[in-house]
């Protein structure tokens, strides 16, 4: 993506990221994210062509950057352990405890369902192109596995919102391995 667009592009995210800590999501319209990120209506339908799929971009975006090359960003470091199912997961949470306010906006508004979906969506893929040997190696089937884990994860995740994140992302992913890993045991075992 060329420089201009790619800026562009990162101020329209950065206006709806700011927008959604003062508003919820539902209330948002489309000329207010053009107001906040100071650019043209055209400009904004080049890179999006609705409100919900902004919301997409945002979650496919930090997605992505869990799934891109890791290095150091001071307060995490991922990059030794890349490929580690419980590093994915808490370099996942760290992203989310950095953006809680505008996830627990966004699910407690109304367009929630949407957010859910993406969420779930991203979520599986990252599993699909991460996916250690338990789910490779299971009885089960993988699509079976991803929606069980998918949905356990994005159920802890509201928990951990609604309770304003009073757990570090370390502790969270030390529960939600300590809720998921005996499951991968004893079918496996079986």
């Amino acid at each position: 993506m060329e420089r201009r667009r790619k800026k562009t592009r990162q101020a329209i995210l950065a206006a709806f990221q700011e927008l959604l800590a003062r508003k919820r999501y539902e209330n948002i319209i489309v000329q207010d994210i053009i107001e906040a990120a100071d650019v043209g209506r055209s400009t904004f339908y080049t890179h999006f062509e609705t409100k919900d799929l902004l919301l997409r971009a945002m979650c496919e975006d930090m997605f992505s950057h869990v799934l891109e090359d890791v290095t150091d960003e001071g307060s995490h470091d991922f990059s030794r352990d890349r490929d580690n199912p419980a590093t994915i997961i808490s370099h996942m949470l760290y992203h989310m405890q950095d953006q809680q306010k505008n996830i627990r906006s966004l699910l407690t508004c109304e367009s929630r369902d949407i957010f859910l979906r993406y969420f779930r969506e991203k979520l599986g893929e990252t599993l699909r192109a991460r996916g250690d040997a338990l789910l490779r190696e299971h009885r089960l089937p993988e699509d079976f596995l991803i929606h069980h884990i998918t949905g356990s994860f994005m159920l802890m995740v509201e928990w951990w919102m609604q309770g304003g994140c009073r757990q570090s992302p370390k502790e969270m992913t030390e529960m939600y391995a300590a809720l998921i890993t005996p499951i991968f045991r004893k079918m496996n075992n079986a």
